[in-house]
C-alpha cells in the first residue's frame, strides 16, 4: 500500500497497469511538447498517431480511453488541433454516436431471444461441423442487422452459462446448485477431467466460429460495425445501397468463410475439431429441458415482444425510416414497455456496454482532428492516388487491413475515409472511383483485422470476457485460431476487391 500521498498518486495513475506501461505514457506526454517545440508540429502529430496506435494494441494492458484521451487533451493543449475541430467531427459522426448508444442498448433487451436461440441450436445439432457452422451463419446474420458486440456477449452467455452447469455436474453437484466457484477445479471428479478438458476445447471453437461470424456479417450491412455507419454516411448509402455496394466482396468472404469453418472442423487443425462428449450433452439437454418448463407465460409473452421488436428493427432498418440510432431508441421503448421493464437502474444496465466505446470513439475523433489540422495522412494518400487508378483499391485494402491488424478498425476506417472525401472534393478523384475506394476501405478494415483481438472490439470483448479464462482461450490461442480465417478472408477479400471494383 502506498505510504505516502505521493506514492499514492503513482499508484493511482492507470490504476493497475504494468508499471512500465505507466511509464510509458509518461514519457509520451513529457516529450511531445518537446518534439512540438524542436521539430514541429507535424512531426509531433506522427509521433501522437503512433503513441495512440499503441495505446490501442495494448488495450489489455489499459483500457485506450484513459491513455489515449491524455493524449488527446495534451494534443489539444500543445495546439495540434483546436476544440472545435474536435467538436466538427464528432457533430459529422453523430449517426455513429446514436448508433452505439441506443442500437446496442436496444440488442441488449432482446437478449432473451437470442439466448434462447442459440441454445436451441447448440443442444439440437449433433453434427460438430453442421453446428460450427450453423453458429457461425448465425452469428453473421445476426450481427449484419444487429450489433457485433452484443451478438459475441449473448454467445459468450450462452458458453458460460453451459459451462457452469457441466462444471457443478462435474464437481459432484447438481446443476440448480447455487453458489459454485467454476474456476477452480479442485472438486472436479477424476472420473470427469477428461470431459471437462474436452468440453473447454469444444467450447473454444464455438467460441471463435461465432467471433468470426459476427465480422463475416459485421461487413455487409452499414450497422454490422460502427465504421460502416461512418462510412455510409460519408459517402451517401442508405442500408440497401451499401449492402449491395460490399455484395461483390462481402457474399464471397462469407461462402469461402463458411467453408474454412467446415474445413477446420472436419481436419481439426488450429485446436478446432473437438466434439461435445456424450456426458455433457446429457447434462446439457437435461439443463435445456428444465429452464423450458420454468419458462412462464410472461416469459413467453416477453420472448414474442422481442421477436416482433426484431421484426420491426430489420424492416426499419432495410427502408431506412429513421437514422439507425433512433431506430435503436425505438427498440428500447417498444420491449421496455411491453416486457415490464420500468425501474431507472435497470435500464441503465444496457448502456454499461456501449458508453465506455462510445466515449474512446470520440477521443478516436479528436486523434482524426489532429491528423487532418496537420495533414498527416497527405502525403500517403497522395501517394496511393499518383499510382494507376485500378491498383488504389487494392492498395487500399492492404494498407487498411495491416494497420487493422495492430490497431482498432473503427480508428483506421475514420482516418482513411475522410482523407479520401477530401481528395474528392478537391476534384482530385471522381464520385464512381470515390465510392470503389470506400468499399476497399470498409472491407479492409473489417475483414484483415480478425487477425488480433486489437482490430475488433468483439474479439476483444471476448478475450476479456468471463469465459476465456474457464475454457483456457489466451491472447496466443485466439491469434492462432484466427490463422487461418486471416488468410482466407484476407485472401478472397483482396481477390474480389481486384477483380470486381
Amino acid at each position: 500500500m502506498p505510504k505516502t500521498v505521493i506514492s499514492g498518486f503513482t499508484h493511482n495513475f492507470l490504476g493497475n497497469a504494468p508499471v512500465w506501461y505507466k511509464q510509458v505514457i509518461v514519457l509520451f506526454l513529457i516529450v511531445n511538447p518537446l518534439i512540438v517545440w524542436l521539430l514541429g508540429p507535424a512531426t509531433a502529430g506522427w509521433f501522437l498517431v503512433g503513441e495512440f496506435i499503441f495505446t490501442l494494441a495494448m488495450a489489455l494492458k489499459c483500457y485506450p480511453l484513459l491513455p489515449g484521451g491524455l493524449l488527446a487533451v495534451e494534443a489539444l493543449l500543445i495546439g495540434l488541433a483546436t476544440p472545435d475541430a474536435v467538436y466538427h467531427e464528432v457533430l459529422v459522426n453523430l449517426p455513429v454516436i446514436l448508433l452505439l448508444m441506443f442500437m446496442v442498448a436496444g440488442i441488449y433487451f432482446m437478449k432473451e431471444l437470442l439466448l434462447v436461440t442459440f441454445t436451441q441450436i447448440l443442444v439440437g445439432v449433433r453434427s460438430k461441423s453442421a453446428l460450427s457452422m450453423l453458429f457461425c451463419a448465425a452469428a453473421a446474420l445476426l450481427s449484419a442487422f444487429l450489433d457485433a458486440l452484443t451478438v459475441t456477449a449473448v454467445i459468450i452467455s450462452v458458453a458460460v452459462g453451459f459451462y457452469s452447469v457441466y462444471h457443478k455436474v462435474a464437481s459432484g453437484k447438481g446443476y440448480q446448485h447455487g453458489t459454485h466457484n467454476a474456476h477452480s477445479d479442485e472438486h472436479v471428479v477424476e472420473l470427469h477431467r477428461e470431459d471437462l478438458e474436452e468440453f473447454r476445447a469444444f467450447l473454444r471453437s464455438l467460441l471463435m466460429h461465432g467471433a468470426i461470424g459476427t465480422a463475416l456479417g459485421g461487413v455487409a450491412t452499414m450497422v454490422g460495425e460502427p465504421q460502416n455507419l461512418l462510412i455510409a454516411k460519408v459517402v451517401g448509402w442508405n442500408f440497401a445501397e451499401f449492402f449491395q455496394r460490399m455484395a461483390p466482396i462481402s457474399l464471397p468472404v462469407l461462402v469461402a468463410g463458411l467453408f474454412t469453418c467446415w474445413c477446420l472442423e472436419k481436419l481439426r487443425w488450429f485446436g478446432y475439431g473437438a466434439r461435445l462428449p456424450k456426458p455433457v450433452r446429457r447434462v446439457l439437454e437435461d439443463f435445456a429441458d428444465n429452464e423450458r418448463e420454468k419458462r412462464t407465460k410472461a416469459d413467453q409473452a416477453a420472448l414474442w415482444i422481442q421477436a416482433a421488436a426484431a421484426v420491426v428493427l430489420v424492416i426499419g432498418l432495410a427502408f431506412h425510416i429513421a437514422e439507425v440510432g433512433l431506430i435503436g431508441l425505438l427498440v428500447i421503448i417498444l420491449i421496455t414497455s411491453f416486457t415490464g421493464v420500468t425501474d431507472e437502474h435497470q435500464i441503465g444496465k444496457a448502456f454499461q456496454e456501449s458508453l465506455p466505446f462510445t466515449s474512446l470513439l470520440v477521443v478516436f475523433f479528436a486523434v482524426v482532428a489532429v491528423i487532418h489540422e496537420q495533414h498527416l495522412f497527405k502525403p500517403v494518400i497522395d501517394f496511393v492516388l499518383a499510382q494507376p487508378e485500378v491498383h488504389q483499391p487494392a492498395m487500399f485494402f492492404v494498407a487498411n487491413g495491416i494497420l487493422s491488424m495492430i490497431s482498432d478498425n473503427v480508428f483506421v476506417a475514420t482516418v482513411y475515409i475522410s482523407e479520401i472525401k477530401q481528395a474528392l472534393d478537391a476534384g482530385v478523384i471522381s464520385r464512381a472511383h470515390f465510392q470503389d475506394l470506400a468499399v476497399a476501405i470498409n472491407t479492409g478494415t473489417n475483414l484483415p483485422s480478425v487477425a488480433t483481438p486489437n482490430g475488433q472490439a468483439a474479439f476483444l470483448f471476448l478475450l476479456t470476457s468471463a469465459i476465456a479464462p474457464l475454457v483456457r482461450l489466451s491472447y496466443g490461442r485466439m491469434v492462432i485460431m484466427a490463422f487461418p480465417y486471416t488468410i482466407v478472408l484476407g485472401s478472397v477479400g483482396l481477390l474480389a476487391v481486384i477483380n470486381f471494383l
